[in-house]
């Protein structure tokens, strides 16, 4: 019969195909995959270098920097608590479900808003720029280190990364992935000369004693991975 929805948005033409997802909160989910002609608006003009972190999300080479939002050290406690109520409960017990429930809607809402937040910041960059510089990162590597493993995976870059990548190919843009060994943290933007105190991670401002110019570090890093995104380009 009949089932009442909530629809997100209205679609025009064929449906080629519906799928249907249960997920862990008790929730029904329907994703129709429609064909029809979309023409997308094209790309800005802008260029952009992004270097990403876990501090801030990440610092562009305009000098501007985005919060990471640490969904999962906000709702920790939140989580924590209702996990503890969880293993409480009696196996196979009405109460246990009606909590398991309530565990699965928190890890749903840290997902539903971490997904939100990355959607909302790709779409701004590519509606923006036309060349996006970023990082090539092994992060499947960085998550072997167990004491940044957890920010790193609630950061999410790879689905960042990812999303960026797929709309720039739907507006005619470019995102440029340059080498992961490439020291854009610490070559100077302005005369090229290379610091090696800024290996210690700790170092977050520089003085270049070469040119004089007082770097910080993650902006730099950003500017110098649009110089060597756009030198690829050029190649």
């Amino acid at each position: 019969g009949n089932v009442k929805i909530a629809l997100s948005r209205e679609f025009t033409g064929k449906i080629i195909n519906a799928t249907v997802s249960h997920t862990a909160s008790g929730k029904y989910f329907v994703s129709l995959c429609v064909k029809e002609n979309v023409d997308f608006d094209p790309c800005g003009k802008g260029q952009l270098g992004i270097d990403v972190g876990l501090k801030e999300f990440y610092s562009d080479s305009n000098g501007k920097t985005v919060e990471n939002p640490n969904l999962l050290r906000k709702y920790r406690k939140k989580l924590a608590r209702e996990q503890r109520r969880l293993s409480r409960k009696m196996p196979r017990s009405r109460n246990r479900e009606k909590q398991r429930i309530r565990v699965a809607r928190i890890h749903e809402r840290i997902s539903n808003i971490r997904r939100d937040f990355q959607q909302r910041l790709t779409t701004h960059l590519i509606n923006e720029n036309q060349v996006v510089g970023v990082e090539h990162l092994k992060i499947s590597n960085m998550l072997k280190n167990h004491k940044l493993a957890r920010a790193i995976a609630d950061a999410s870059w790879y689905e960042f990364f990812r999303e960026l990548e797929y709309k720039a190919d739907w507006r005619g843009a470019k995102v440029v992935k340059i080498d992961t060994f490439y020291p854009s943290s610490q070559t100077c933007h302005v005369c090229g000369f290379r610091n090696p105190i800024t290996k210690n991670l700790a170092v977050r401002e520089w003085t270049c004693p070469e040119c004089g110019t007082h770097h910080d570090r993650d902006i730099n890093a950003a500017k110098n991975i649009l110089s060597k995104a756009l030198e690829q380009l050029s190649a």
